[in-house]
């Protein structure tokens, strides 16, 4: 069984999910040179869009099987916790014993590199507020599929160095933690 600590469902528990593309009415689409273009996006980034917005939308549904369709076999999800790196299996076995979660995709960024896209949304969440879901989508045989996704919380400027004197804090605690636990001579 899959040990999960609980800064790695945190993570799960901030996965994007219900969202709607704001890149059809959005300037920041990029073309295939990976550069920004005006207008409505390419066909190949209507569907990486489309992919993204079944994803928000079969998590919110705990629809699992479509859900992880959506990724690619070998995909990793980067949480927000510097620890959280899981890949498909291991993020599957905690996904499918949860109701889903709910998060909207308020505005979205795509760029094309050839067969890959990367891309950025910004999110909103009534748990959590502002998040920021940046990742890579490829061309396979299948269609557009995500091969990454990171979840993030941005942090304003000015609150910067409070948020990072917490983090500082709150790692030399766990670090403290860490060394009692250590047996002498180790």
């Amino acid at each position: 069984m899959l040990y999960l600590k609980p800064l790695l469902l945190t993570t799960a528990l901030l996965l994007p999910i219900y969202g709607h593309s704001a890149l059809a009415n959005s300037p920041q689409a990029g073309n295939q040179n990976g550069q920004e273009q005006t207008g409505q996006p390419n066909e190949n980034q209507a569907q990486a869009a489309s992919v993204l917005d079944k994803l928000h939308i079969s998590a919110a549904n705990a629809d699992w099987d479509s859900y992880f369709s959506l990724f690619s076999p070998d995909a990793g999800f980067i949480g927000t916790d510097a620890s959280e790196y899981w890949n498909m299996v291991e993020f599957e076995q905690y996904a499918r014993a949860t109701k889903g979660w709910t998060y909207q995709s308020f505005s979205r960024r795509l760029v094309q590199h050839g067969d890959v896209i990367v891309f950025d949304e910004l999110l909103e969440s009534q748990s959590y507020g502002l998040g920021r879901g940046t990742g890579t989508l490829v061309k396979t045989e299948q269609g557009w599929q995500i091969l990454q996704y990171s979840l993030s919380f941005p942090i304003p400027n000015a609150l910067a160095p409070r948020i990072t004197d917490q983090i500082k804090l709150y790692r030399k605690k766990q670090l403290a933690e860490l060394n009692k636990s250590v047996p002498e001579g180790n």
